[in-house]
């Protein structure tokens, strides 16, 4: 935080603001996250699932850097379990933003949304049309629920329209109104609203239609700012406009300082100042301690925090060490060689998988060393990948002990990828295409991958063989089931039952070369089920 009151110490002597204002704020500034943290955590003593005195607390001090008790995000663990248990698993039948706050603080913790009680709360978000039921706050916030955890797209079976994170940017992008921001309805542009798309957004820059959409909100916010640095919410100022927008700019990368964000010597981080009263904050300059405000106001000011010191933002949430309890190293009857990899280089990407639909899937990998790029920054996630590759990436992805064995002549010790073809053909992962070559440099065919994968799942633990009339049922979906070999129909079923491979398209192809993002596709899905990533 000091770093953050340095910058608008010197932003005050440049621009020729009043430093006495910026004195202001940094006298108050380096305690209040301290004292209200303290306040919040003494107030909202045994938090659960509510927009207030629930999820907004325990985000805010999961993600700041005051020393919290263990056992109270436990507490809350519990007290979120309870409810879920109480509810079947249903938070709300038609808003779901219910479900994003619930992922957000879970996430915040390290506890793993997708197995609460037995149920998958990040499930109702692959529902398309149940999501956007309630509007843009629908789409808003459940892209920021997938995206703190880098989650997947959660496939709902159950779903008219399944979701896609591409779905749900359109849908915002097409309500931005003609001065460059947003509201829940209406014409007239909100504040608040317009910074929550922001934030939103945030992780999509890459897209040159959300860049020029991010770039108007931004003029549009500035043009709503009053001289006080604060904005107003149905011709009240509030406190709770100012902490969206600030977490909005932090989330975006943009200091709080930014020029276009200063009116008449004030900032955005001044205004929000201005409402703290007591141990807390206030909804409006004429309330008192408002407990919804407090919580907001809090939450803004860790983003701040953790932007000044150069640590991930308020929603990027790949720091926080995820743990799923009893099972958070794999199923019970996996093979005992079978590890767990952890994250070795977070934020890892690529720039040629920005509109890859495989994005996710393909970072989740490469971050934890699974799989490598052609080179540092360039995947070819269309380009097919060679028998030798997916020996080394499936060797990796489960965390297998080296083997090291002379079993094909094509493959000699001087090649790099020597010990992974003989470890996974020691735990019988993959077969060579004679009993003296394994064709290291040949590609991988949609049947055989699935082959290959399931035979990595029986080790994760999972039952892979499947009924003749089970494998027949699933497979008759696909107008091309009689294209496939007999060898490979089992595994397929079976992938296509497990969601390993996407059962939503008409054609198996089966002898069509799979693409290396495919490959990490299904490498990912297995491992997910496999509670080992």
């Amino acid at each position: 935080m000091k770093k953050v009151i340095s910058i608008l110490l010197l932003a005050a002597t440049i621009f020729g603001f009043s430093v006495q204002v910026y004195a202001t704020s940094a006298d108050k500034v380096s305690d209040t996250i301290e004292s209200v943290g303290k306040y919040l955590y003494e107030t909202v003593k045994n938090p659960t699932v509510s927009s207030i005195g629930g999820e907004w607390t325990v985000t805010g001090l999961a993600r700041s850097n005051i020393d919290i008790p263990k056992e109270y995000f436990e507490n809350y663990y519990k007290n979120v379990e309870k409810y879920v248990k109480e509810k079947n698993g249903v938070l709300h039948n038609k808003k779901y933003t219910e479900y994003s706050r619930v992922v957000i603080a879970l996430t915040a913790i390290g506890k793993d949304p997708e197995n609460v009680a037995g149920y998958d709360l990040l499930a109702p978000l692959g529902d398309y049309e149940k999501t956007v039921f309630q509007g843009i706050n629908g789409a808003i916030w459940a892209l920021i629920a997938l995206d703190c955890g880098n989650y997947a797209i959660p496939k709902n079976t159950s779903a008219k329209t399944q979701a896609t994170r591409e779905m749900y940017v359109t849908y915002i992008l097409k309500r931005q109104l003609s001065d460059g921001g947003w509201a829940l309805t209406g014409s007239i542009s909100d504040p608040d609203v317009t910074a929550m798309v922001l934030q939103a957004l945030s992780k999509y820059q890459d897209n040159d239609n959300v860049k020029s959409a991010t770039e108007k909100a931004l003029s549009c916010l500035s043009s709503m700012q009053n001289k006080n640095g604060g904005f107003f919410t149905y011709n009240e100022e509030t406190s709770e406009s100012s902490v969206q927008v600030l977490v909005a700019l932090c989330e975006l990368g943009i200091s709080a300082d930014d020029k276009r964000f200063v009116k008449n010597g004030n900032t955005i981080l001044n205004n929000l100042l201005s409402f703290y009263y007591g141990k807390g904050f206030k909804h409006i300059h004429e309330d008192c301690t408002n407990l919804m405000a407090t919580e907001q106001c809090f939450y803004a000011l860790v983003a701040l925090d953790r932007m000044s010191e150069g640590e991930n933002s308020l929603y990027s949430m790949s720091d926080v060490r995820m743990t799923k309890g009893s099972d958070s190293s794999g199923l019970v009857n996996k093979n005992p060689d079978v590890k767990k990899m952890p994250v070795l280089y977070n934020g890892k990407t690529f720039d040629d998988i920005k509109i890859s639909r495989y994005k996710t899937q393909i970072e989740a990998l490469a971050s934890r060393g699974i799989i490598n790029g052609k080179t540092n920054r360039v995947f070819e996630p269309k380009s097919t990948m060679t028998r030798a590759e997916f020996a080394t990436i499936i060797t990796r992805s489960l965390g297998l002990e080296i083997k090291e064995k002379d079993i094909f002549k094509d493959v000699r010790t001087s090649d790099w990828f020597y010990p992974y073809v003989g470890t996974a053909f020691s735990y019988g992962i993959v077969n060579g295409v004679s009993e003296s070559e394994f064709h290291p440099n040949g590609t991988i065919t949609r049947e055989e991958a699935s082959a290959m994968v399931s035979r990595a799942a029986k080790l994760c633990g999972h039952d892979t063989q499947l009924a003749t009339n089970e494998v027949r049922n699933i497979l008759s979906a696909f107008s091309d089931t009689a294209k496939t070999s007999d060898w490979a129909k089992e595994s397929l079923a079976f992938c296509y039952s497990k969601g390993i491979l996407d059962s939503n398209t008409q054609k198996i192809n089966p002898k069509e070369c799979v693409t290396r993002e495919e490959i990490a596709s299904m490498l990912y899905n297995i491992l997910n089920i496999s509670n080992l990533i």
